[in-house]
């Protein structure tokens, strides 16, 4: 029997330094996409929903532990039995030993049951937005276990690093989950690379982007759901939408089963 999952993709407008509308915006988008029939297994994110780049503020924004997300998304989750990936936020984290408290881009991830199953902060900070002066890089890769299936999360420019997309395959990771803020003019960079690790992982990449102008910066959207032979599945626009998909998870044991680059790996010739 396939083992399915119905994906709804929040691409959204995010406001900059204002994390009020945002909240609102997101609770308005997951209550419409869990009145969808049928209602989705997952629901995922975009990157920094709950401030945007607003790096020059971003200490005063961002939210203390995670508490307020923690609380809105698990409380949500558990209301409607939904899994929930909950994009990432900009997260403020006390420092230990008297040490200066910190600001991470990190992502949670939610069950059915409303009990967190994933915890990730971005480890690859983009130097050309000023993110490595303002935000503090995560230390270890995202893999989780999702409806008893083993998944990975990266962050927007993480996916330019082959290698942590492919640590997470081979830990198993069947679905790899990207929540972005990827701007124009780099779409076919966006859409290649996606394709990119979704074939040589044998996976499939789910990646939500977010829409929408901010401050000079455009975003283009193009949310997307690509499968473990690298077709797009599922592609959005540029507006504001809910881009939805079914996915079945035996396939990439198909794939790699079928094209065995795993087995065939030499790992002591690359280090």
């Amino acid at each position: 029997m396939p083992n399915l999952l119905r994906l709804a993709l929040i691409q959204m407008h995010i406001d900059a330094g204002h994390p009020e509308p945002n909240f609102a915006r997101l609770e308005q988008r997951l209550t419409e996409a869990v009145a969808a029939s049928p209602k989705p297994d997952v629901i995922l994110v975009p990157e920094m929903w709950n401030t945007g780049y607003a790096l020059d503020r971003i200490r005063e924004l961002a939210d203390p532990a995670g508490a307020r997300t923690r609380s809105f998304v698990s409380e949500f989750a558990k209301r409607h039995g939904v899994n929930i990936v909950a994009g990432s936020i900009a997260e403020l984290r006390e420092g230990n030993d008297g040490r200066a408290s910190k600001v991470t881009n990190t992502v949670y991830g939610f069950d059915r049951q409303g009990e967190e199953i994933a915890e990730y902060s971005k480890i690859h900070l983009f130097k050309l937005m000023d993110e490595h002066l303002h935000l503090e890089a995560g230390e270890k890769p995202g893999r989780f276990e999702l409806e008893g299936y083993p998944a990975g999360v990266m962050i927007c420019y993480d996916i330019r690093f082959p290698e942590l997309a492919r640590k997470l395959a081979l830990e198993g990771a069947k679905v790899l989950f990207v929540p972005a803020e990827w701007p124009h003019p780099r779409l076919h960079h966006w859409r290649t690379l996606l394709q990119a690790r979704a074939i040589e992982n044998q996976m499939y990449v789910v990646a939500c982007n977010r829409t929408g102008i901010s401050g000079t910066t455009h975003f283009f959207g193009h949310s997307m759901v690509i499968d473990p032979w690298g077709e797009i599945v599922a592609e959005a626009g540029e507006e504001e939408t809910i881009l939805t998909a079914e996915i079945d998870l035996d396939l990439a044991d198909e794939v790699r089963g079928r094209i065995p680059v795993f087995a065939d790996r030499r790992p002591s010739l690359y280090e």
